[in-house]
C-alpha cells in the first residue's frame, strides 16, 4: 500500500510526480521532498519558495521541515533566505543528531556550506505585489497582513514507511524573523509510521496554540479514523480558541494513516490533493459542515480554470 496527501491545489503536480516514485517502490522521504520541491520551484505560487511573497522589508524568508516517521528524525529551517529548496535542507538536517533545527543566518550558511543551490527567491512579480502592498498600507493605514498557504505533505510507501514535510514563505508582509507553525513539530506536522501523519496550513500564530498535527496522530493511534480525527481536533479547537482567545484564524489539516486512509478538516474553504494505490490522483474542495463535520467534493473544471487565471493574472 502507498499513498500521499498534500495541502492545496498547488501541490497537485508534485503529488503526481511523487505518485510515480511510490508506484516504483520509492521511499516516502523521496516522495515528500519531490512533491514539495515542485511547489517551491513554481514562480506563480505566492506562499512557497520561488515567487513567495516577502516580509515587510521585501525579503523572502522561508520555513520548512521534514520528519521521518520510522525514526522520528526531524530537520527544520526557519527564516532561511536565497536557497532554492528549503525542504531539501530540512531533510538533510534531519540526519543531524545535534543542531537539526537552524534559523536565520545559521540556516542559510548551513545550506550554502552544504552545497545547496543559491537563488534569489524574490521574483519581479512578487516584488511588484510587495511594492503595491507597501503603498496601500501607507495610503490607507490598513493592516498589511495577508494569509499564507503552507504546502504540507504526508506520504506512505510500500515499505510501510511514512514521512511528512512542510514548506512556506510565511505570512506576507510579516515582521523580519517571524516564524509560523510550519517548521514546528506537533503544530505544522507530525508523523509516526506505526500510526499515521498530519500536516497543517493556515495562520501559524493560531495553529501553534493547539498542536493539532500531533493531536490528530494521537487520535488515530487510539483507533479513530483519519477523517474523524481531523474533524474532532480541528473543530473542537476552533470552538475552544474562539471561547478562550476570542477568535480563530483560518486553518486546515490533512492526515493519512498507515493503511493509506485519509482525512481532512478545515474552518475555511480549502483545497487538497491526494493519490493512493486504490484511488486515482484528484483535487478536492473541503468546507466546514454542520455538527463538526467536513464537506468534501471533487473540484470542478470551472474552479480550476478560474484558479489558473487568478494566480497568473497581471499585477
Amino acid at each position: 500500500m502507498w499513498g500521499i496527501i498534500a495541502t492545496w491545489r498547488m501541490a497537485h503536480d508534485g503529488v503526481l510526480a511523487a505518485k510515480e516514485l511510490l508506484e516504483q517502490e520509492g521511499t516516502c522521504g523521496d516522495a515528500v521532498e519531490t512533491s514539495i520541491k515542485c511547489v517551491e520551484d513554481y514562480p506563480f505560487y505566492k506562499s512557497v519558495g520561488y515567487g513567495g511573497l516577502p516580509n515587510e522589508r521585501g525579503i523572502v524568508e522561508m520555513d520548512a521541515a521534514f520528519m521521518d516517521g520510522d525514526t522520528f528524525k526531524i530537520g527544520a529551517v526557519a527564516g532561511i533566505v536565497d536557497i532554492a529548496n528549503p525542504i531539501s535542507v530540512a531533510r538533510k538536517l534531519s540526519n543531524e543528531k545535534f543542531n537539526s533545527f537552524r534559523v536565520g543566518q545559521g540556516a542559510t550558511e548551513y545550506a550554502m556550506l552544504a552545497g545547496f543551490e543559491r537563488k534569489n527567491m524574490l521574483t519581479p512579480r512578487a516584488k511588484k505585489i510587495w511594492k503595491k502592498r507597501v503603498a496601500e498600507v501607507a495610503k490607507t493605514n490598513l493592516s498589511p497582513y495577508d494569509g499564507h498557504d503552507t504546502v504540507g505533505v504526508v506520504s506512505l510507501d510500500q515499505h510501510t514507511g511514512m514521512a511528512a514535510g512542510t514548506s512556506s514563505s510565511g505570512l506576507f508582509m510579516k515582521k523580519q524573523g517571524r516564524v509560523g507553525d510550519s517548521p514546528l513539530s506537533g503544530s505544522g506536522f507530525y508523523v509516526d509510521s506505526q500510526i499515521g501523519g498530519a500536516t497543517a496550513t493556515g495562520l501559524g500564530e493560531d495553529l501553534m496554540k493547539g498542536c493539532l498535527a500531533y493531536e490528530i496522530v494521537r487520535l488515530m493511534g487510539e483507533g479513530v479514523t483519519p477523517q474523524k480525527a481531523c474533524d474532532q481536533a480541528v473543530y473542537s479547537f476552533t470552538d475552544l480558541l474562539k471561547e478562550r482567545y476570542g477568535k480563530a484564524g483560518a486553518f486546515s489539516l490533512v492526515a493519512m494513516n498507515k493503511a493509506g486512509e485519509w482525512g481532512v478538516a478545515t474552518n475555511v474553504e480549502f483545497t487538497f490533493t491526494v493519490a493512493t494505490e486504490k484511488e486515482q490522483p484528484a483535487i478536492y474542495l473541503a468546507n466546514p459542515g454542520v455538527d463538526q463535520t467536513t464537506i468534501i467534493e471533487p473540484i470542478t473544471k470551472e474552479w480550476l480554470d478560474a484558479y489558473e487565471k487568478r494566480i497568473k493574472a497581471p499585477v
